[in-house]
């Protein structure tokens, strides 16, 4: 909502949607951000989506680090995959290139997230540290 406010035609979506990877295997990310009509407010799986956002946790970090990651990168839409690490606190970013996926470390400044657009400030998501 707030991206299609800027005048994106992307949007945000909260937990509680699924990313199907295959015909067997489906995973529900904290957050995504995919571009193009409006989704149908029924729908239980999200549209192809452009970045992928999980938080990782002690019982999830391996999943999200691992199985999650190879799968979504499956999905040719993802181009970026967040790891949000609120113990450290950092995102690592991995992102799609022509050539591979790269990984970078990100504890502060501002990420860019291009396609489709999108700027954070690192500091913003953790706060005061």
């Amino acid at each position: 909502r707030g991206l299609r406010a800027l005048g994106s035609s992307c949007e945000m979506l909260p937990d509680g949607i699924t990313v199907r990877i295959d015909a067997h295997t489906a995973y529900e990310p904290d957050a995504l951000v995919y571009c193009g009509p409006r989704m149908d407010p029924d729908a239980i799986e999200a549209p192809p989506p452009v970045i992928v956002v999980e938080v990782l946790s002690p019982g999830t970090r391996s999943v999200d680090a691992g199985a999650k990651l190879a799968g979504y990168f499956l999905l040719p839409s993802v181009v970026h995959y967040l790891l949000v690490d609120p113990r450290r606190p950092c995102l690592i970013h991995h992102r799609r290139t022509d050539a591979a996926i790269e990984t970078r470390i990100v504890t502060d400044g501002i990420l860019s997230l291009d396609p489709p657009g999108i700027t954070l400030a690192v500091d913003d998501l953790f706060g005061a540290r």
